[in-house]
């Protein structure tokens, strides 16, 4: 079945988009700034095997999400500046690859006083889409994963939000870590937009890659955050995942675990997120004194 021409937006309706066709292969007319956004997937060389072995245990990774004011419209255009200005997260680790293609990542994440923003291209051939409902089997499709720690003297104790370019998704507390059992936690206030570049659920053909936007409120860590919203100096355990669909199923991660099997429930491995208060998308530059 061909991607049906719309951008899925949860809690509201179906939004028409406007397509570009190309052959088989269906595509959109973006934007500039997303133009830009992802050149480095669509220009750069397939990461080396150096490049996507996982880091030392010591290497945990360090991102500064910086602080914005200016409205993020949840579409999945990426069109706005601040997704332009901001730094992404770095490259994704395949701890346990053994064959196939390593598809590459760009993640970056933004806040403002209401909710983390999280936006992601996702290089994939051959993309499959096809739940569209909370707690439908998402980890069937090519599914991206954020795990939360808002406490950092605490990081068993853990959120994860797992979702696909649909806007399907499943979500889960862990309050003594993986070992343990699950709360009852369902997560309020979501708002997420996907697309394909591709025709998603057809393996004869080459897709080129998947998007999504997401938006999820502060509201739902108020019982383990610190401050709501987080003050300037806090800093979170957070790991991101990739894993899912049918043809070249691969697992990749913000930060690699250090297990033999795959495994994602490994928060001493998470890395760590730290709340700056840097203007997106014009920062302050040194010795600069006006107001």
């Amino acid at each position: 079945m061909l991607f049906p021409p719309y951008i899925t937006v949860a809690e509201s309706t179906q939004v028409p988009v406007k397509w570009r066709y190309v052959g088989r292969l269906r595509t959109f007319t973006f934007g500039s700034v997303l133009v830009l956004w992802i050149a480095s997937i669509t220009t750069s060389a397939e990461p080396t095997a150096s490049a996507a072995a996982p880091p030392s245990v010591a290497e945990l990774p360090h991102y500064q999400v910086q602080h914005t004011t200016e409205p993020i419209r949840i579409d999945g255009q990426l069109d706005e500046a601040v997704w332009f200005a901001a730094p992404d997260m770095g490259n994704f680790h395949f701890p346990w690859f053994q064959s196939g293609k390593r598809e590459r990542t760009i993640a970056k994440i933004v806040w403002d006083n209401s909710n983390l923003y999280i936006a992601h291209v996702c290089e994939d051939g051959h993309i499959t889409a096809r739940y569209r409902q909370h707690n439908d089997p998402i980890p069937e499709d090519d599914c991206f994963e954020i795990m939360l720690a808002p406490n950092p003297q605490e990081p068993r104790n853990y959120y994860n939000i797992e979702w696909n370019v649909l806007g399907g998704y499943i979500d889960g507390q862990r309050p003594q870590g993986p070992q343990g059992p699950r709360a009852e936690w369902d997560v309020e206030g979501l708002r997420l937009a996907g697309r394909v570049v591709g025709t998603a659920n057809e393996d004869g053909d080459n897709d080129s890659y998947w998007i999504v936007e997401v938006a999820i409120p502060w509201k739902n860590f108020n019982h383990a955050m610190p401050h709501t919203p987080p003050e300037p100096g806090d800093t979170w355990r957070v790991n991101l995942n990739r894993h899912g669909g049918t043809t070249n199923m691969q697992y990749s991660q913000w930060s690699a675990a250090d297990t033999p099997a795959p495994s994602f429930h490994v928060p001493h491995r998470f890395g760590t997120l730290e709340f700056v208060n840097d203007k997106l998308p014009f920062q302050s530059l040194s010795g600069d004194d006006t107001p």
